[in-house]
């Protein structure tokens, strides 16, 4: 039986994992993942495609919603969550287009950020209902948190070890400096969910899947970009892998793919923000498959 092998989620846009044994969720995601991001001067957000080192920033968020950020060098920073019912100043922010509302930081914070990141804004979705899900692939009034686009990234191990079954076979393969005989580890994909015991690729044919108490839809594969090449322990770029392979052998909708994004479902009776809990070793049943996506355009 498949199970749920790990749980991931980046308070922050773009930094450090944490991986708890449990996690609540919410409509728009884990809760906690991805409510923060910082924002270039046009209020577009950043992330480790500009700036790799953003991966070595730790994050710690508290119950009351207090953010502590610490950098490579130990320094740390507590940041108060800024929201508009506390008359925080909101800016105009965007995550691949979509323009919504985010809460400034304030001003310790963003001295701090200075310092140790670059000239940027942190800024708290204080409100993750301002941001809709791309209503392509969502019901109307699905949202989602600061993420790319969608509320949740599934993965499998299973996918993930053919995955590197083909980089060792390749002899074209060309992968970095000291990672000639290292399997690429998960931590690459950025996933929040981990999914162990399928056949690889098996998550491309999953239409709606149940995960302990909680059900979801896999709405869309998701395309990967330059972030996969990047160690997420020390935020070195490693070479052209695993974007050339997943580019040779597993393009979906045009794009080199790896993963299932997905959006909870409302449980029956269930109101308020948070639909269930997730943990480690759930059981996975697929309830509903779907024809693999096409390595061309969706019609």
């Amino acid at each position: 039986m498949p199970q749920l092998s790990g749980l991931h989620l980046y308070p922050v846009k773009a930094t450090y994992r944490l991986s708890p044994a449990s996690a609540r969720v919410e409509p728009w995601g884990l809760a906690g993942d991805r409510r923060w991001m910082l924002v270039d001067a046009t209020g577009r957000f950043v992330s480790q495609r500009e700036e790799p080192s953003l991966g070595q920033i730790r994050t710690s968020p508290a119950e009351d919603g207090t953010l502590t950020l610490t950098a490579p060098d130990g320094s740390g920073v507590e940041v108060p969550a800024p929201s508009a019912a506390r008359q925080d100043r909101l800016l105009d922010v965007e995550v691949w287009g979509t323009r919504f509302q985010a809460a400034e930081a304030d001003d310790k914070a963003q001295a701090w950020i200075a310092q140790h990141v670059g000239a940027y804004r942190l800024v708290h979705l204080d409100d993750p209902r301002r941001r809709p899900v791309d209503p392509a692939f969502a019901r109307p009034g699905e949202s989602v948190s600061m993420a790319d686009g969608f509320p949740l990234l599934l993965t499998t191990t299973g996918s993930l070890d053919r995955l590197n079954e083909l980089i060792a076979a390749d002899p074209d393969a060309q992968a970095g400096p000291g990672e000639q005989a290292q399997p690429l580890p998960m931590s690459r994909f950025r996933p929040n969910l981990v999914v162990s015991g399928t056949e690889a690729w098996a998550e491309d044919t999953w239409h709606r899947v149940r995960i302990g108490e909680l059900t979801f839809r896999a709405v869309k594969p998701c395309g990967r970009c330059v972030v996969t090449t990047t160690d997420q322990e020390n935020g070195e770029r490693r070479g052209r892998e695993p974007l050339r392979t997943l580019a040779k052998h597993h393009r979906l909708l045009k794009k080199a793919s790896f993963g299932q994004n997905l959006i909870p479902e409302r449980p029956a009776g269930v109101t308020g923000d948070v639909l269930g809990v997730l943990r480690l070793g759930d059981e996975v049943t697929v309830l509903e498959t779907r024809p693999p996506w096409p390595a061309g355009a969706a019609d």
